[in-house]
């Protein structure tokens, strides 16, 4: 056996046993709603003033920077999606194209976008608690709202809203999908209201300097600054659809639903992300919004609109947890199916006969969720889980563009137009975000991943089904 180990059949990857079969029950306004739900959340409630600290007015231009690499990211996701619609994502394509070692080493850094990124959205959520209670007269300690980093013990608002979900999601697929649909129709509206009353307001003088610290990523002051350097933590606004692809295995047709709900999730929040973002830089200066929590409620409460700030910072309670349920679906899925391969231990693939849905590893990953968002920074979770996500999208550019050389012949619903250009693009701009990225998050990110080889040369590789097989078969 080969470093890279052995490559699974695509053919093999949509034929597991029914012990560790997902039942399919999403249809296409499941999974758009899916890929809204977990694009439109903490990325543009809260990470809209990071991206302004960081960039000034050009973040808007960072958002759009993030947004085309995601939509090249976007278009080959949905190709290999219709091709295998088995769950698992990146990981599996990896696995049916380059083999699994390097199946591993994007199924071990999705783990860590999936966890981080519902982490960040639950500590963000915390944020727009302590904002919203705040304005009513309650006033919570200090202590049971930050972590170590900030004097107190524990975030317990991010804690209680991790652990809520997960126990949502044990509740069933389909039924935390629908719910989903209500959560994601509320932050619309919500960000529709945001939209109609900032543009009155809208200054062009809150532009200018519209580039204050330049386009590359650099260190001043003690901080990264520079359009990239905004791009490469906004980035963490657009990312979610790819949630959509490890539902492959639920949807009922797959072919037609994964199609629409990739690109049609992109498409609607890329709109959304624009407008919102314009209306919030031009409504006050960045360096305000840089300094918030809760970024568009402050805009609103300054132009005047108390009521209506009030509001949208209670929308966002309600609808910042569908990115929670979005992603931690994502992250049980893709620790269930590398279970399912073996290399993880099996125990954890196993399925409830009653929802069809993995309920001990869900369960398992609302603790690590909780355990993250309780103790450490939104910033620096949101900038990891950045990292894991970039290695995957470049995954998956290299995947789809080495299927059409090595495999023309296999059907393709949909079939990315350009795809060499498309899947270049994606790499390419992935790869510059990842090292946009701060130092000390690389660094982390590298041992992130040096645990997880020993982990799979330690485990996985000598537990492997496919590997098994192989060794058998020689």
């Amino acid at each position: 056996m080969n470093f890279l180990g052995p490559i699974k059949p695509i053919a093999r990857s949509s034929d597991p046993d029914a012990a560790h079969r997902l039942k399919p029950t999403l249809s296409w306004p499941h999974l758009i709603a899916l890929g809204v739900g977990a694009i439109v959340g903490t990325g543009i409630y809260t990470l809209t003033g990071v991206g302004a600290e960081r960039a000034g007015p050009a973040v808007i231009l960072a958002f759009a920077i993030a947004g085309a690499v995601c939509a090249c990211a976007a278009l080959a996701y949905a190709e290999l999606a219709t091709m295998i619609p088995t769950a698992g994502s990146a990981y599996t394509y990896t696995y049916s194209v380059m083999g699994e070692t390097l199946a591993w080493v994007v199924g071990w850094s999705l783990i860590l976008e999936y966890s981080l990124a519902c982490s960040t959205v639950a500590v963000g959520w915390s944020g727009y608690l302590v904002g919203w209670l705040s304005a009513v007269g309650v006033h919570l300690p200090a202590v049971i709202l930050n972590g170590p980093h900030a004097g107190g013990i524990i975030n317990l608002p991010a804690v209680a809203v991790s652990l809520g979900i997960a126990g949502m999601l044990m509740a069933g697929t389909r039924e935390s999908a629908t719910f989903n649909i209500f959560l994601v129709v509320i932050k619309l509206v919500a960000l529709a209201a945001f939209v109609i009353l900032a543009i009155p307001a809208f200054d062009a003088q809150n532009l200018h300097p519209f580039m204050p610290y330049g386009f590359a990523s650099h260190v001043e002051g003690g901080s990264t600054r520079g359009v990239m350097a905004a791009a490469a933590i906004v980035f963490f606004a657009f990312y979610g659809f790819d949630a959509v692809a490890t539902s492959a295995e639920e949807a009922r047709n797959p072919g037609r639903d994964l199609t629409i709900g990739i690109i049609g999730s992109m498409a609607l929040c890329t709109i959304i992300y624009v407008l919102v973002a314009i209306a919030a830089i031009g409504a006050m200066p960045f360096t305000a919004l840089g300094q918030s929590a809760e970024p568009l409620a402050l805009v609103l409460r300054t132009l005047g609109h108390p009521f209506a700030s009030w509001a949208i910072a209670g929308a966002a309670l309600v609808a910042l947890p569908s990115v929670i349920l979005v992603m931690m679906y994502g992250q049980s899925r893709i620790f269930f199916v590398m279970a399912r391969d073996g290399l993880l231990p099996r125990a954890l693939a196993k399925v409830s006969k009653r929802t069809g849905s993995p309920v001990a590893v869900t369960g398992m990953t609302g603790i690590f969720v909780a355990a993250v968002a309780g103790f450490f920074r939104l910033d620096e979770i949101a900038e990891l889980a950045n990292a894991g996500t970039l290695i995957a999208f470049i995954a998956v550019g290299a995947c789809m563009m080495i299927l059409r050389r090595r495999a023309p012949e296999v059907r393709r619903v949909f079939r990315c137009p350009q795809p060499y250009l498309v899947g270049t693009a994606a790499i390419l701009g992935c790869v510059y975000l990842l090292f946009s990225l701060p130092e000390k998050t690389l660094v982390r990110f590298a041992i992130w991943n040096l645990i997880g080889l020993g982990a799979y040369f330690a485990y996985g590789r000598s537990h492997s089904l496919l590997g098994r097989m192989k060794a058998v078969r020689v």
